[in-house]
């Protein structure tokens, strides 16, 4: 959980926000999020089936990893700002034993037709330093 909350009147472009650390992906975790999103393939829930195509073992669902930026960006809104235009663009894979830390800038703050609007570039990094994702999301603060 994070420690506050936004405020319109005390952000400034190119601030760096609180970030969000996520404890290690685990493979109970890639099964349950299986299970709660319907995506059942076997790259994700089942060592052998990942490695004949390659790989090491399972990987995380990408979404899983789009879902703790959601988290994320929800905890930063509060009941202050309301969330739109959330895009995600995937990097590079995330395995079991994984740290994820969710991070934001703000990239512009600006007041249109009386309403007030702050606009995030966010990322998504593994504790080795990887990127695993990056996105934007617009906030407009009540």
């Amino acid at each position: 959980m994070l420690k506050t909350e936004l405020n319109f009147d005390s952000l400034i472009e190119g601030q760096e926000l609180e970030s969000l650390n996520k404890p290690p992906i685990s493979k109970v975790q890639l099964v349950k999020y299986a299970g709660a999103s319907g995506d059942f393939n076997p790259l994700h829930t089942d060592d052998a089936s990942a490695q004949k195509v390659g790989m090491d073992g399972v990987i995380a669902h990408g979404m899983l990893i789009m879902g703790f930026l959601g988290q994320y960006v929800t905890e930063l809104a509060g009941d202050r700002a309301e969330t739109s235009n959330f895009r995600m663009r995937f990097g590079a894979i995330t395995k079991p034993g994984d740290e994820i830390t969710c991070s934001s800038t703000v990239e512009k703050r600006y007041e249109e037709a009386g309403e007030k609007f702050v606009s995030l570039a966010l990322e998504a990094k593994k504790h080795t330093g990887e990127v695993v994702g990056t996105g934007t999301v617009l906030l407009r603060f009540q």
